[in-house]
């Protein structure tokens, strides 16, 4: 049940009496709440946790002390991600709470990119049946992690049941509900729960209320029956000569709570009542300003009587409230009427004494490592993800890429290791410029697979002369920063000044703008176009691009030429220069590959009749995009990947 005590004729502060009443808390606020609306009353909770809470659309004169599931449901979801578990399990409570707070936590994990194997509801309400269901799922489940958003004794029944089927190896992620709850280590619970990650409510220590608790005395409070009954059940006595027993001895007014430790003078776990604490002192602090009356306003009999205020009155202070407690704690409120969140992070540790809520060092029982929970394990170099049809996103299969399809390998060890000398020596920009291009002549392929068209002769050809451009470009600036940058350490050469970064882009853009202007000419003056071939073959039609010119296809190739000409023989007049990492020597030879394959393709491709002519480009296009790609850029993922002792400045530009 919920009981309400009256602070002040406007304010009134709720608080739970028994644990069993949790199901039924938010309920009863709700409809609370509705009629508290009418009449402005204000309400500070210290408990309820909802979300929803802080719409002040449909609950404008609702606080708490207490931080909002949206703050702990985001930070549940920061933590999953932060230990790469990327597939996981949900059990919530069948109820507002766990309805509220799933809902938020799911949305916030989802766009960290973890997916969710399942979602599972459970209430102590619901016949045993259901959760046996439940256990079904998690042993049936190939996640490894469990996020379990509900109430202590929703969770109990559920891993007594757990416990009883021996189901071990489960990494639990808590909420504030029952991370800091005990109970739930009894018995054989706590091979199940050791470990268990989870956010709760900050423990303090209240100044001197384990003194106050310790001295209170029936004698304190005559006719006070509840002090009574307290005292009784304490010590197992009556104040009542004629209920005297043997066992049950009159009460002795000696007797002291401070002789006896029970739970009602254990103030080591303070999270609820710290919130109460807060709660009377924020309604305390609005009295306060409340009564506060200026000079000016008391001469004109306009100070507020403190045992007369208004709904509205109560209401408007509270929001104004901003005080700092004896602990240093800052406490006001939002415009939802929240404070600000704090949490505690506690890992459950199990020694011979108990349970141990450590905030420091995080302990994992699973193999005493960080356990893994993923659905598909990573895909190796070579090979690529396919989704699984009618699963998540995270669930996938790793296929073997294709001949002539490349992954993305190569590109992601570079982007990794791109701060380190090796990968920054000789312009970083153009080496992933380099790879950028590279990618696209591998693309480029495909724009020759598949019946033609008037578009797509015009758009292969153009693309090819375009993109090989760009890369043998970015080849030879950087060649020429290789010359550049040896004969600027001989003594008076300055001559790096003319050729920096700005200017090798330039240089890139200006050469591949030229091809980009010969394509547009042949495109305008006379551009491939699809056409039927029926001379190669007596009962065959041939679906074929015809070049149009066949002259300014030959220009762009003979573009192709000279620059791939010219970036060789710079190339190999670099190759003997004394640097431990000369790339020079790499390119000389992938340079020689290439232009091998291109001297060949001339007359193979005037030589190959019909079909075969697509076939002899997209090899040609194929190879040579593997010889530059190999060539230049495996040395380097050789160093990065093994022999990291070699990726420094030293080793790079040292002397051999």
């Amino acid at each position: 049940m919920i009981r309400k005590t009256v602070l002040i004729p406007a304010a009134l502060l709720h608080h739970r009496v028994h644990l069993h009443t949790y199901t039924y808390l938010f309920t009863l606020i709700f409809v609370m709440l509705k009629v508290m609306y009418h009449f402005l009353l204000s309400q500070v909770s210290y408990f309820a946790t909802c979300a929803c809470l802080s719409n002040k659309n449909e609950y404008p004169t609702f606080f708490r002390t207490i931080p909002s599931d949206y703050h702990q449901s985001k930070a549940l979801a920061k933590l999953v991600k932060q230990f790469g578990w990327t597939w996981i399990g949900v059990i919530r409570s069948d109820n507002d709470y766990g309805i509220y707070g799933t809902a938020t936590f799911i949305e916030a994990v989802q766009m960290e990119g973890v997916c969710i194997e399942y979602t599972a509801a459970i209430s102590r309400y619901n016949p045993l049946e259901q959760y046996h269901e439940t256990v079904n799922i998690i042993k049936q489940s190939t996640a490894k992690v469990i996020v379990a958003f509900t109430s202590f004794v929703d969770l109990e029944i559920l891993i007594q049941e757990i416990a009883l089927q021996n189901i071990t190896g489960l990494q639990w992620i808590g909420c504030e509900a029952w991370i800091s709850n005990a109970k739930l280590t009894a018995n054989e619970m706590y091979r199940i729960l050791d470990g268990a990650l989870g956010f709760a409510i900050t423990n303090a220590v209240i100044p001197g209320l384990k003194e106050f608790l310790s001295n209170i005395h029936p004698s304190d409070t005559p006719n006070n029956s509840v002090m009574d009954e307290f005292w009784e059940n304490i010590f197992n006595c009556t104040f009542t000569s004629q209920n005297a027993t043997d066992t049950n001895k009159l009460c002795e007014a000696a007797k002291q709570l401070s002789d006896i430790n029970n739970q009602y003078t254990d103030v080591s776990d303070l999270r609820i009542a710290k919130n109460i604490y807060k709660g009377m002192y924020a309604i305390a602090h609005a009295l306060h300003d409340m009564s506060i009356c200026p000079t000016a306003e008391r001469t004109q009999n306009e100070c507020i009587d403190i045992w007369k205020t208004r709904p509205w009155q109560v209401l408007d202070s509270l929001k104004k409230v901003n005080f700092t407690m004896m602990q240093g704690e800052s406490i006001f409120f939002d415009g939802n009427g929240d404070i600000v969140a704090h949490y505690e992070l506690l890992n459950w540790q199990i020694n011979q004494e108990g349970v141990i809520h450590d905030y420091l060092s995080l302990f994992f029982p699973i193999s005493f490592k960080v356990p893994r929970s993923v659905c598909s394990k990573s895909c190796t170099p070579g090979t690529f993800k396919a989704a699984q049809k009618g699963r998540p996103s995270c669930c996938y299969d790793c296929i073997l890429c294709a001949d002539g399809e490349i992954s993305n390998t190569t590109a992601f060890v570079f982007f990794c290791h791109r701060k380190t000398p090796i990968v920054r020596a000789n312009n970083s920009e153009l080496s992933f410029l380099l790879l950028f291009s590279l990618t696209l002549c591998f693309l480029c392929s495909l724009t020759f697979i598949g019946q033609p068209s008037d578009w797509s002769c015009m758009f292969r050809h153009t693309v090819f002369g375009i993109t090989f451009v760009m890369c043998i470009s970015c080849i030879l600036a950087k060649t020429i920063v290789v010359l550049i940058a040896f004969n600027a350490t001989r003594p008076g050469a300055n001559v790096m000044k003319w050729f920096g970064p700005s200017q090798q882009r330039l240089s890139v853009f200006i050469l591949t703008f030229i091809q980009a202007f010969l394509c547009m000419v042949w495109l305008t003056i006379s551009p491939p176009f699809f056409s039927l071939n029926i001379n190669s073959y007596k009962h065959k039609i041939i679906f074929e691009c015809d070049l149009g010119s066949t002259v300014a296809f030959y220009i762009m190739l003979g573009y192709i030429g000279v620059l791939s000409a010219l970036c060789f023989v710079l190339s190999f007049l670099a190759r003997k220069l004394p640097d431990n990492f000369n790339e020079a020597k790499f390119i000389t030879f992938s340079m020689i590959i290439f232009c091998a394959v291109w001297l060949t393709f001339i007359p193979a491709y005037i030589s190959s009749p019909g079909k075969y002519t697509v076939a002899v480009e997209i090899f040609a296009i194929l190879a040579s995009s593997f010889a530059l790609l190999f060539c230049i850029f495996s040395p380097k993922c050789y160093i990065i990947l093994l022999k990291p002792e070699q990726n420094t400045k030293k080793s790079v530009i040292g002397k051999k």
